[in-house]
């Protein structure tokens, strides 16, 4: 037969069968004529023909090279591998000699930024991103996949008669310690030495003496044995011979003597000249030596005693440096031979028990037997241990290592111990006689090549020993081997004899002079078949014993003349003359027929002498026997056989068989019948070794039998079958043995007749369609159900055989193989075969029975390998009958055989490519299982939701990864196969709503990676339909988004309103990663019961994990056993399972479900720019007016987590969008949306990776630019960015702690402040615009029809200086967080900061206005209070009027609008001049914030939440807090304003409440004017700051306002507290005790300073150079308003330095200071912005006191008087001024200064003018006080007579004395 290659376009491929791999000496058996033994011939045929293996039956799939995962850069602390990443490219690209494959392909290898761009955009250009697909599915194995699937095929390795473990075994030296004359000879075998059975043949050797050395040379090779499994009972037997002693010559004590130690130099000669003459040989020593020594051995091979040269290493690992693993490889089955520890040891055994006498090898281990002299010799061996077994090619490792799975010890030939026998030296005592001394490292990397159709390597120079127990293995004899070893044992004569047997072959008795047959091997391997074979040698012996094994080859027919000749020899063992000649006794024959089966020992009399047809009954009387005719010679035969069948019942099949082909048997076929059927009762063992032969017969006998025999054939095969099946089964569904025959044995008789495929299709349905009608066919049919897998493939491959045969020669070189095209009636019988098995699964699984899945596997394995020979709309008929047959939503177990079914369908090499049924259509396969999966996803089964989901995504990694579909048209093609089904999901979202989590994301990620290959016009079709759809559409991007979104634990930040939440951590379904493939998680699990191996250079591991690598209910390491006993107390978290991981393995999932959530971001990026182009041309259906679609899109990615690559490419994108779509963005209806894009952009600015913080400035920057073109200007879009600014602050942490404790500005803050400066330098835009890839003229705003460049530089800095204000007030506001009880001032500035930086924004104006109200209510600080709330109405007020006077022309419609709504309310009540009045109470209260009021309406805020209601609320609430301020004026001015909205509202009784107030404010303010006593409302002090822990304060003075019962000192204590808590130990605080002008460079600079000073508040008109002093009241006749922004204090000094003096010395400095605003403020405290300095001389001091006194004393006779009682002076006031002005006790004070400036020296130091002025003061008070004294004589009565005496006294006296002055004081007085 033709080989069917591969290679010229046919499925088989030839495997040469290797039947004479290690006996050539069987191939005469293949050319003898066998005509009239066809079961001969079959089964010449079996061991004859070469396998033919079908490639494409359990799939073809090449795969291309496994992507790599780059690290991707998320914000957070590890932003800066962005630059170790940048660093590393750069000095990859620096060696040039670096190849791509020298980079590891580890998944999480890191790449730089340039090699990332390069795969992706380099291989597919119209692609943002990578594919989801493959880090979703990052370990994809689809053989793995495959392997899941129920009732799956896997495929078996090569049919082998040989097991793994091999011994090779080679004989290095002999020595003795006499020396080595002679050579000498030797056996060595298997042997068990528990049950004394030898287990294999002898391997023979000889050893030579080399003349005058006493070392030798082996002459043969190695010999290998074979081993079912280690044994403690399995030794080597050795055995020596010599040539046999001469009498009286030397004897073999010499080599056990110990003197004397050398043998003489004529005993030498002797013995040599001896051995030249003497044929024969006797037996010398012998000796067994154990392999496997241990009280527990593995089955593997466990460890075993140091003793034995099999010794593992019990002490510890191998070094990796002292051994090597060798790995080839061979092309079958994609596998490799591991041969692990391929070293070997060497042996010295020096217990060689001396022989005295012949025996038998059933005495060797007799304890009766004496064990005599050992020899004093060692034979020294090379002992190897080969373990062959296939591995999975996953466990190789980088290196080409292998990763041992199996941590056995016996799987290591040589190991440490050995080792280290090694390096102490040989002469180390051993346990035992074995020494060893080395290990030869020389064979350690042998390479071994595997033929095929074995399991071992090839040695063919070595010699094979056949293993005996291959005879008794139930497995199929799979080579020639037809042998009769013979092993002669006793002979038993009357006389002492030197006997020795020669044993030959012959093919009959009727010449005795004709030569033997050539059937004896020969003991020294390459020499051909030899004629004779002699034993050893039996010296004077009676009873003669031998061990001899003669091993003959059997002819291919045995007659009854064959038979086996002995023949007894005698010799003499003397020379004389000439050498000794030996002398025939006897003989003794045994036909081969009649004996070759007996199992026992066979005994046979000794012929004299032989005469013709000495076999032949009629000849005894002719012969005579030695010893009276008696049974003396006792021998053994082993057949080992594999044409010779030992079960009779084989036998005759095989004889009845060849009577029947022959047409020998009347009547025809009635015994083949009988013998067909006697097959049942065959052994099993029997049965299973001639199972190819049996399965063959019967299979030509369903071909052409006859119905009779077809059906007792097909019976019988069926019975066969399930024997096989039953009584070696491993478990598996598929038999092992019925595979391997299957695949590789069945050849369909090689093409010498008919095909069987169409006669075993017609019995099998003929029997199938009884069944159906309802016969009685019995329980066969059972069993024909159970086995249908093996009929069916048996169908199929003879089908694809022909279908070979037939294109074989007319087939163009490189063209597919057309399809068979079958025979009408062929087909049609399989078409009711397939529908009887269909009707067989639909009923059966509706009883629940197992079978029916498995006959369901079957059916659909059959349409799959069908698929690949016939045409494939015949097979469509196979599958649209079954689908027919389970349509719709059925039983669920009904379903989950359809699931199965298709999954095994569409798993076809050609699935993409398989036309439809029609020739019009388009792949009916694709279209069939997108039907059912969408149904399965709607059913309520989990499993089989589960399960339909899980094909679908398998069916994707398998087109993506197929190296046959890379090319774009390829993808387009697959992705527009499956398109129909995103259409079926749209048509019923509710289904996959209904779906959970994991099923969502395999629907998912199907769809991405549909959309993703479909092009630019089947995308546009989909968006056509309308617009609900295109919207569902984008719904499941934004699932997608939601699904795989990576949340980054490390992040610093929370993201707005889609902040991260922990993990949904379940206790019902634990797994390692909830965003990648349920796959994964049974990958992470295998790779975590791996122990690492060691680190790679690249730090990674684990390409791809072995499923079967340890129990998967015990823990492999103590981490894994730790992350056990964790999840059993917590429950098995994802968290928990991710920390018991391995940190490679974690790594490796970090980096997959990052490159994950980056790929599905960029692939829901994409087509958000292709529907932006598509909608940019009205083409498809969506909301034009909102772009829904687009902005849902850009809000769902810009709220998650993203790494770099994927804001390098968004930003190119909101170019494209803003550019294109702009004017429906910037749009109110799209506030909400610009709103969020402008939070996220002030979020990125914060990040801590410069290239994504970079990009986010940019972004600011195209939201100006469009607002400049679309606007003009920037008012909203700067209202926008403060209110997301304001969001933002509650996220961003802003401070941080220092090591002293303190709060200060965090990085956060600090990168935020430099985004917004760049935002508004031009000199980096440029720059920004370059690195980001983005056109040059992005930022140009050029109007149509215009040159005019809208964008203005200036006002995008006044935008960029708004936000940072708001910035730098909410900073100071955080960090004064933790003092903010302590400092009470600094917190109120920072509430008031924050108000005035948001002023542009109502709704936050108030609201951080409110909260200063509160805190200054918490400081009972009413006045500043009120202010608050007089400010929040005033701004109500404002946009009230700013709605009733509009005062933009372009906001004209809105504000329209606006006042409609409030004249329909009567709300229009006030005007401009109410605005100005509530500005006199707060001066902060302007028409600033109206212009912005309109531009503020973004979503919840602006001016239609502020009412007049809301306005007059807070009016009320200021007005109760100027009451108790006790500043009733303010009062009066509020109620004014509230009165007009209550008489527009008619509201009577609200005005009747405020005019009631209103008379009692009156009557307050009239209190207070009447009162004796000055009113005070606060108390005013000026606090200078010194010192550099002040900060800002640092040389600033502030003016505080107190409540009026707030002294200095209270001040000063108040301050020091505050301070001294923000002062560290390393500074000191000092209050500077006076009011003096303070030099700041003169103070000490680790020290601070308060200088406290109270000052009072200057009146509007008040002059403030007169020289009076300030001690009356300040209020005046009328009712003013105690606003102030000017106050004073007066500082006494003297020129010479001093404080104080005398009053000519005296000065006085007055010091006006300016505020920054008015009190009552918003705050307790103003900053000063200007003082003022007066000086006033002593003698003007002087004036200025005498003139304050003469002023109050007028003050009080001059008030006014109503009425006779209320109106006079009140006399206790007018008591204390005179007392104070005349009385004796107080004139020093005018008398003083009369001395002072009026007598000596200092009257004439002033001036005439000065001088007149004291005069004229000092008269005037005078005249005052003497007019004072009458009006208190009229006013007192009796009880004042006395102090009225005294005051008249005091005046004169006053008088007298100032006479002494002012000489004219007597005249004027």
């Amino acid at each position: 037969m033709e080989d069917y290659t591969s290679s010229s376009g046919y499925r088989f491929r030839r495997i040469q069968h290797q039947l004479c791999a290690s006996n050539p000496e069987f191939e005469p058996l293949l050319n003898e004529n066998m005509d009239q033994w066809p079961h001969l011939n079959e089964l010449i045929q079996c061991y004859k023909a070469d396998w033919l293996v079908d490639e494409n039956k359990y799939g073809r799939y090449e795969s291309i090279a496994p992507p790599s995962f780059p690290n991707q850069i998320y914000e957070g602390p590890d932003t800066d591998m962005e630059t170790e990443m940048r660093l590393a490219s750069e000095r990859i690209s620096k060696n040039e000699d670096a190849s791509y494959d020298d980079v590891p392909s580890t998944s999480g290898r890191q790449m730089s930024e340039i090699s990332l761009h390069k795969s992706s955009f380099n291989c597919q250009d119209m692609h943002f991103g990578e594919c989801p697909l493959p880090p979703y599915e990052p370990a994809f194995d689809w053989e793995n996949e495959r392997s899941l699937i129920v009732g799956q095929r896997t495929p078996e390795t090569l049919p082998t008669h040989t097991s793994g473990l091999k011994i090779t075994v080679k004989v290095l030296s002999l020595s003795f310690q006499v020396g080595l004359i002679e050579p000498f000879y030797g056996t060595i075998c298997l042997y068990n030495r528990d049950r004394k059975e030898k287990l294999s043949e002898d391997f023979h050797f000889r050893v030579l003496p080399t003349e005058g050395q006493d070392v030798n040379t082996s002459l043969l090779h190695r010999a290998v044995f074979s081993l079912d499994a280690p044994s403690a009972s399995i030794c080597l037997l050795i055995q020596l011979e010599r040539t046999a002693t001469e009498e009286g010559g030397v004897t073999t004590s010499v080599y056990s003597r110990k003197e004397p130690v050398h043998m003489a130099e004529r005993e030498k000669q002797k013995l040599q000249v001896w051995s030249r003459i003497m044929p024969c040989r006797q037996s010398f020593a012998w000796t067994i030596f154990p392999l496997f020594e241990s009280n527990n051995v593995a089955a593997a091979g466990g460890a075993v005693s140091p003793s034995s040269p099999l010794t593992p290493n019990v002490s510890g690992p191998t070094p990796l440096d002292t051994f090597a693993e060798h790995v080839s490889k061979i092309t079958l089955d994609g596998k490799q031979a591991q041969y692990s520890s391929g070293s070997s040891v060497i042996v010295e055994i020096s217990n060689l028990n001396k022989v005295k006498e012949s025996y038998t090898e059933d005495l060797l281990l007799d304890p009766k037997r004496k064990v005599h002299k050992p020899v004093k010799g060692v034979l020294k061996l090379e002992v190897e241990k080969l373990h062959t077994s296939l591995i999975d090619v996953d466990n190789i490792s980088d290196g080409g290592s292998i990763i041992n799975d199996s941590n056995d010890a016996g799987d290591r030939f040589i190991e440490t111990s050995l080792g280290k026998h090694h390096s102490n030296g040989p002469d180390i005592p051993r346990s035992g006689s074995l020494k060893f001394i080395g290990i030869n490292r020389k064979d350690i990397c042998r390479n071994v090549s595997i033929p095929a159709g074995e399991d071992h390597p090839d040695f063919s120079d070595h010699f094979q020993a056949f293993d005996f127990r291959r005879m008794t293995r139930s497995e199929p004899f799979s080579q020639l081997f037809h042998c009769l070893y013979v092993y002669p044992l006793t002979v038993s004569l009357g006389r002492k004899r030197n006997l020795f047997i020669r044993i030959e072959m012959r093919k009959d008795d009727a010449d005795i002079q004709k030569q033997p047959l050539e059937a004896v091997f020969p003991k020294e391997q390459g020499q051909t078949l030899e004629k004779y074979a002699h034993t050893q040698i039996a010296v004077g012996a009676r009873m003669a014993c031998y061990h001899d094994e003669v091993k003959l080859c059997l002819p291919a027919i045995l007659t009854p003349q064959h038979h086996l000749l002995f023949t007894f020899f005698h010799v003499d063992l003397l020379m004389k003359l000439e050498a000794p000649k030996p002398v025939i006794i006897g003989y003794a024959a045994l036909p081969l027929t009649s004996h070759i089966q007996l199992l026992s020992d066979v005994s046979l009399p000794i012929l004299r002498e032989l005469v013709p047809h000495y076999l032949q009954d009629n000849s005894k009387e002719r012969l005579h026997f030695l010893e009276d005719g008696k049974n003396v010679f006792k021998l053994r035969l082993r057949l080992c056989s594999y044409l010779i069948p030992v079960n009779e019942r084989i036998r005759d099949f095989f004889l009845e068989y060849d009577r029947h082909n022959l047409r020998t048997s009347p009547p025809w076929g009635s015994e083949l019948l009988e013998a067909i059927n006697s097959l049942k009762n065959v052994d099993s063992t029997a049965l299973l070794q001639f199972l190819q032969p049996i399965l063959n017969l019967l299979l030509h006998l369903i071909g052409d039998g006859g119905e009779t025999l077809q059906v007792a054939a097909f019976r019988a095969m069926v019975n066969i079958l399930t024997r096989v099946q039953q009584e070696s089964s491993d478990g598996a569904d598929r038999n092992s043995f019925l595979v391997k025959y299957v695949d590789y044995a069945f050849n369909d008789f090689g093409g010498r007749q008919a095909p069987v495929y169409a006669g075993l299709s017609t019995v099998w349905g003929s029997l199938a369609r009884s069944k159906a009608k309802g016969y009685r066919v019995g329980p066969v049919y059972d069993d024909v159900l159970a086995m249908a897998w093996f009929f069916l493939e048996l169908i199929v491959k003879s089908m694809a055989l022909e279908q070979s045969r037939l294109f074989y020669h007319s087939l163009p070189s490189g063209e597919d193989v057309p399809p068979l095209q079958l025979k009408e009636g062929v087909f049609r019988c399989i078409i009711q075969l397939y529908d009887c098995l269909l009707t067989e699964v639909h009923e059966r699984c509706k009883k629940g029975l197992g079978l029916a899945k498995r006959l369901n596997s079957c059916l659909a394995f059959f349409c799959y390998d069908l698929l690949s020979i016939i045409e494939p709309r015949q097979v469509f008929e196979l599958v649209s009958l079954y689908i027919d047959k389970f349509a719709g939503v059925c039983q669920s177990v009904l379903h989950d055989c359809k699931l199965t079914f298709l999954q095994i369908i569409c798993d076809h090499d050609l699935f993409v490519e398989m036309p439809g049924r029609d020739p019009s259509d388009r792949n009916y396969l694709s279209s069939v299982l997108i039907q059912e999966i969408f149904l399965t996803l709607d059913h309520d089964d989990l499993s089989q939701r589960a399960k339909a989901a899980r094909i679908l995504v398998v069916l994707m990694c398998k087109h993506e990864f197929d190296s046959r579909y890379q090319k774009q048209e390829d993808k387009l093609y697959i992705a527009q196969l499956y398109f129909p089904f995103i259409g079926q999901i749209l048509d019923e979202m509710p289904v996959f709503y209904n779906l959970n989590a994991t099923e969502k994301r395999e629907v998912l990620i199907v769809i991405l990676q549909i959309i993703r290959n479909l092009d630019g016009p089947s995308l546009v079709k989909a968006w056509q339909q309308s617009i609900a759809r295109t919207r569902l559409f984008f719904k499941l991007l934004e699932e997608c988004l939601v699904h795989f979104e990576h949340k980054k634990p490390a992040d610093s930040m929370l993201l707005g309103c889609s902040s991260r939440r922990p993990d949904n951590e379940g206790h019902d379904s634990p797994k390692y990663s909830d965003r990648l493939s349920p796959s994964i998680n049974t990958y992470l699990s295998e790779a975590s019961r791996q122990e690492v191996r060691g680190t790679p250079e690249n730090g990674y591991l684990w390409h791809r994990v072995s499923p079967q690598l340890s129990s998967p209910n015990q823990p492999y390491s103590l981490r894994e056993a730790l992350a056990q006993a964790q999840s059993s107390r917590i429950g098995a978290t994802t968290r928990a399972l991710r920390e018991s991981l391995h940190p490679i393995l974690r790594q490796k999932l970090e980096v997959w479900e990052e490159n994950l959530s980056t790929a599905v971001s960029l692939q829901v990026l994409e087509i958000a720019d292709k529907f932006s182009v598509a909608a940019a041309s009205q083409s498809i259906a969506t909301d034009y007016g909102k772009l829904d679609c687009i902005t849902s899109m850009m809000m769902g990615l810009f709220s998650r987590s993203q790494p770099l690559a994927f804001w390098k490419a968004f930003f190119s994108v909101l170019n494209n969008i803003f550019s294109v779509h702009g004017a429906t963005l910037m749009a109110r209806e799209n506030d909400r949306f610009l709103k969020q894009i402008a939070f996220h952009l002030l979020r990125l600015a914060v990040f801590r990776n410069d290239s994504i913080r970079k990009r986010a400035v940019l972004g600011l920057q195209i939201l100006i630019r469009n607002s400049f073109y679309y606007f003009t200007n920037t008012t909203r879009l700067r209202v926008m960015l403060t209110i997301t600014l304001s969001e933002l602050m509650s996220d961003v942490q802003v401070t941080q702690m220092k090591p002293n404790g303190s709060l200060e500005e965090s990085g956060e803050a600090r990168r935020l402040r430099k985004s917004l400066e760049e935002m508004a330098d031009c000199t980096m835009t440029v720059q920004f615009i370059n690195d980001c890839g983005l056109p040059g003229n992005a930022l140009e705003a050029f109007s149509e029809n215009s040159t005019d460049n809208l964008w203005s530089w200036s006002e995008v800095k006044y935008l960029s200086d708004s936000l940072l204000q708001a910035l730098d007030a909410a900073l100071e506001h955080a960090v004064l967080a933790s003092v903010m009880t302590i400092d009470r001032y600094a917190a109120a500035e920072s509430y008031h900061k924050l108000a005035m930086a948001y002023a542009s924004v109502p709704d936050l104006h108030i609201m951080w206005l409110l909260h200063l109200c509160d805190a200054h209510q918490e400081m009972q600080s009413c006045a500043e209070a009120a202010q608050c709330a007089v400010a929040v109405a005033g701004v109500i007020m404002q946009v009230r009027v700013a709605s009733v006077f509009p005062f933009l022309s372009w906001l004209l419609a809105l504000m329209t609008f606006l006042c409609q709504a409030l004249v329909g309310r009567n709300d229009a009540v006030w005007n401009r001049e109410h605005v100005a009045s509530l500005s006199k109470i707060c001066p902060m209260v302007s028409n600033a914030v109206a212009s912005e009021a309109s531009a503020a309406e973004v979503e919840g805020y602006g001016a239609s939440k502020l009412t007049v209601d809301s306005a007059v609320k807070y009016l009320q609430l200021a007005n109760k807090l100027f009451s108790q301020a006790e500043l009733y004026h303010f009062c009066a001015n509020i109620l004014e304003l509230i009165i007009p909205v209550y008489k527009s509202r008619r509201a009577y009784g609200q005005l009747a409440k405020c005019h009631t107030s209103l008379s009692s404010i009156y009557d307050s303010i009239l209190e207070q004017e009447s009162s004796p006593i000055t009113f005070i409302d606060a108390t005013y002090y000026r606090v200078g700051f010194y010192g550099t822990r002040f900060g800002k304060l640092d040389r600033k003075e502030y003016v505080y306002r107190e409540p009026r019962d707030v002294r200095l000192g209270d001040i000063m204590e108040k301050l020091s507290r505050i301070y001294e808590s923000k002062i560290d130990g390393s500074h000191t605080l000092h209050i500077i005790p006076d009011s003096r002008q303070v030099n700041a460079e003169e103070l000490q600079p680790d020290v601070c300073y308060l200088q406290i000073t109270a000052v009072d508040p200057v009146m509007e008109d008040e002059d403030l150079e007169s020289r009076r002093e300030r001690i009356f009241s300040l209020s005046t006749g009328s009712v003013r308003a105690r606003v102030f922004d000017r106050f004073l204090f007066d500082t006494p000094f003297t020129k010479n330095g001093k404080t104080q003096g005398g009053l000519e010395d005296q000065w006085k400095r007055r010091t006006v200071l300016q505020t920054q605003g008015s009190f009552p403020a918003l705050v307790n405290r103003l900053l000063v912005v200007k003082s003022e300095s007066l000086e006033f001389s002593p003698v003007e001091n002087a004036i200025g006191m005498i003139e304050t006194r003469t002023a109050a004393l007028r003050n009080e006779l001059e008030e006014p008087r109503s009425s006779e009682n209320d109106q006079l002076p009140r006399l206790q006031s007018l008591q204390r001024i005179l007392q104070g002005s005349v009385a004796v006790q107080v004139n020093s004070g005018v008398l003083s200064v009369c001395k002072a400036f009026l007598s000596g020296e200092p009257a004439t130091r002033l001036r005439s003018q000065e001088l007149q002025q004291l005069i004229a003061a000092l008269l005037e008070f005078m005249a005052v006080c003497k007019r004072a004294i009458r009006v208190h004589f009229r006013l007192i009565g009796e009880e004042d007579q006395d102090f009225h005496t005294q005051l008249v006294n005091g005046f004169q006296s006053l008088t007298a004395e100032l006479s002494h002055y002012i000489p004219a004081i007597l005249s004027e007085l």
